[in-house]
């Protein structure tokens, strides 16, 4: 099947899409799942799990199709008349109306400008980063040390209602601390959301929903620097993991958003500290004791 076999590609596909919208990291996961399954860091590999996202992204437009399909039909601005104003004073109108219209994609956007812009200057970098597992550890310790506390930091704050474009784009300034490995784009957006008051469902969703063009712009970006280096052809003939590594991605993280949103609403984020502590502590303690864990 290529640089992948289906057992492989199955499990890597699930781990994202168990992951993907998680607080655990699911980058440092697949260099995780990657080691232990013994798979070389290949171009196809690399693009593989950046591709296979698509798939995770697919399940929140088809659990929140309403969300994103639907466009507010309130009339707020339509007391305002234009008859009588300047050609200018219309074109201010008639803006506000549309931009109200679109409000939902207009938050994305800002929210999303952030990492597109971060994400391209430092691209480099990051793939760098995706090497290391020690990075990976070391960032899943210390979130779960934090996320311990989580609860607490943002307990009993007064709740804002309104997500304004300020608040959307200090969100998408949190998403940018997810371009270290072992971060969690999940974990920093929830957070984000959290000191913007948002509550905990309601930061979580809009986690959900930025993870849409955010993961769609990281896929696009990955087949588009394949097509300028003469690598579509590496697509091509691996493009049965692809379909495939999609299509477990889309089933399973369906069935992991609806458990998180469940559980983070009664249980908090508590036990995902945990987790994130005992993984990486096991990491750091097998690298201690001499392991090639790295992805070669």
């Amino acid at each position: 099947m290529g640089d992948l076999t289906i057992l492989q590609t199955i499990i890597i596909a699930i781990v994202e899409g168990l992951t993907e919208f998680l607080p655990v990291s699911s980058t440092g996961h697949m260099i995780i799942a990657q080691n232990m399954l013994g798979v070389q860091s290949t171009e196809f590999v690399k693009a593989f799990t950046v591709i296979i996202q698509f798939g995770a992204i697919l399940s929140v437009v088809c659990l929140y199709w309403k969300r994103f399909f639907k466009l507010n039909t309130c009339t707020v601005f339509d007391n305002e008349g234009v008859s009588g104003l300047s050609a200018t004073q219309k074109m201010l109108v008639y803006g506000k109306r549309i931009l109200y219209k679109f409000d939902f994609y207009w938050k994305l956007l800002v929210a999303f400008l952030p990492a597109a812009f971060f994400g391209l200057l430092f691209s480099d970098k990051i793939d760098e980063m995706l090497e290391s597992v020690a990075v990976v550890a070391v960032m899943l310790v210390l979130g779960g040390i934090f996320m311990l506390f989580c609860d607490q930091i943002f307990v009993n704050q007064e709740e804002q209602t309104e997500l304004t474009e300020k608040r959307a784009f200090k969100i998408g300034l949190f998403q940018c601390v997810a371009m270290i490995p072992g971060v969690s784009r999940s974990m920093a957006t929830i957070v984000g959301g959290m000191t913007q008051k948002m509550t905990r469902k309601a930061a979580a969703e809009f986690s959900f929903f930025l993870a849409v063009p955010t993961m769609f712009a990281a896929t696009a970006y990955k087949v588009y620097k394949l097509f300028t280096t003469g690598g579509m052809q590496i697509l091509a003939d691996n493009m049965g993991a692809l379909i495939i590594g999609n299509i477990v991605a889309f089933v399973v993280a369906l069935l992991a958003i609806k458990f998180f949103i469940s559980f983070v609403t009664k249980y908090g984020f508590k036990a995902f500290g945990y987790y994130r502590i005992i993984v990486g502590g096991i990491i750091l303690v097998m690298l201690m004791f001499g392991y090639n864990l790295e992805i070669v």
